[in-house]
């Protein structure tokens, strides 16, 4: 079964362990998302030390296909985000020292 993270269970996590106040916090995250998108969009590529590597990448239009109904339509092209995690991150969630 799948769980999501969402932003506000996050910033309550933050509030618990340092007490700053929760708005305070939730403007943190906020700037930190908007820093991080910016900078994706003008550089292309945004790596987080010892957590990973965001990288934009643009794909191209193509046809795909409706695996139920076999009908063909176009993709259209559009930019994706992709995440690569560092190795730091990788060893964490193995239990690697």
């Amino acid at each position: 079964m799948r769980q999501n993270l969402t932003k506000k269970e996050l910033i309550n996590a933050v509030y618990m362990q340092i007490g700053y106040s929760k708005k305070l916090i939730e403007n943190i995250f906020e700037d930190m998302f908007e820093i991080l998108l910016v900078s994706l969009k003008e550089k292309g590529k945004v790596k987080i030390s010892n957590f990973g590597t965001f990288e934009l990448r643009h794909k191209k239009s193509r046809i795909g296909r409706n695996p139920k109904t076999k009908k063909e339509t176009i993709i259209s092209e559009r930019n994706v985000i992709l995440f690569k995690p560092s190795k730091f991150l990788k060893n964490k969630i193995n239990n690697v020292n």
